[in-house]
């Protein structure tokens, strides 16, 4: 028997490796559709005023936070780039439907009303949460019952203002239902709240410990969260593809700790998911 021939043995391990590694990458490319797979791009609706989900950076003017960390993340994940197309939040679902957009990373809360447009992949948790000045109204708001009767705004744009009505109507019974305000954004109901226009307001609980940490001894959160629902990516029905690929990115992600690194770096591990999961279906 001849010995063993340590440089052909190492050749044969290096054409293994080259193989595995061609092989893996061609599935990746397989993944995804051919457009993208062709330009490696994909383009990205993002409305930029939800930190700290995502936000312009006061400094440099740059996109930051959560969902842009996390969607980097997943890009590089399928070895593509990321064209970051800013939007109006109305116009994020539109912007998908007629193809402007591949998928929208924005802090979209999957709600069933919006599943008839889109598919989401569900990756955060998040709820809304009724929040009043620290110190105003004489501690007469202890508690979310202590609202009804009361002015309650929140951004127009969100689900929120439904939910907080729908909130009013179950739990204000025999009581004067609270007044629902439309604001633009979080921002103006904050600013809305400081003026005394409005006696509390609602935004996504996942949301207000930033506003809480960026104006330290400002707000006090009020009850529990309320009308849960998760936050997700959302994509095109005419586009499985896409969404499979960024799912099993998500799931590498999750798998490899990626995802509780950028979790923790922005301080949202009560709201992080276990698993990722599509248009509302439980964790198992």
């Amino acid at each position: 028997m001849s010995k063993p021939n340590p440089l052909r043995a190492a050749s044969r391990l290096m054409a293994v490796c080259l193989s595995t590694f061609l092989f893996g990458a061609a599935a990746h490319a397989q993944a995804l559709p051919d457009s993208i797979a062709k330009a490696k791009v994909i383009k990205v609706a993002v409305n930029s005023i939800y930190p700290p989900m995502e936000y312009k950076d006061p400094e440099s003017g740059e996109l930051t936070g959560f969902d842009i960390d996390l969607g980097n993340a997943i890009a590089k994940q399928l070895g593509v780039k990321l064209d970051w197309q800013e939007s109006a939040f109305e116009q994020l679902l539109p912007s998908l439907a007629t193809g402007r957009v591949d998928m929208v990373l924005s802090g979209l809360s999957d709600v069933p009303g919006r599943r008839d447009a889109a598919d989401f992949l569900d990756y955060l948790n998040s709820g809304a949460q009724f929040y009043i000045l620290t110190g105003a109204h004489g501690g007469e708001i202890r508690q979310s019952a202590d609202l009804c009767g009361k002015s309650v705004g929140t951004s127009r744009s969100t689900s929120f203002p439904a939910d907080t009505a729908a909130w009013s109507v179950k739990n204000c019974v025999g009581k004067t239902p609270i007044t629902v305000v439309g604001t633009e954004d979080t921002s103006s109901a904050r600013m809305q709240l400081k003026q005394g226009r409005i006696v509390a307001g609602v935004q996504g609980s996942e949301t207000l410990p930033y506003a809480m940490k960026l104006e330290p001894n400002t707000y006090k959160p009020i009850g529990e969260p309320f009308a849960a629902s998760p936050e997700g990516i959302a994509f095109a029905k005419s586009n499985p593809k896409l969404r499979d690929a960024v799912r099993a990115a998500l799931d590498k992600l999750v798998a490899n700790g990626t995802y509780s690194a950028i979790v923790a770096k922005w301080g949202l591990q009560s709201s992080a998911v276990q698993q990722v999961t599509m248009n509302g279906a439980k964790d198992h």
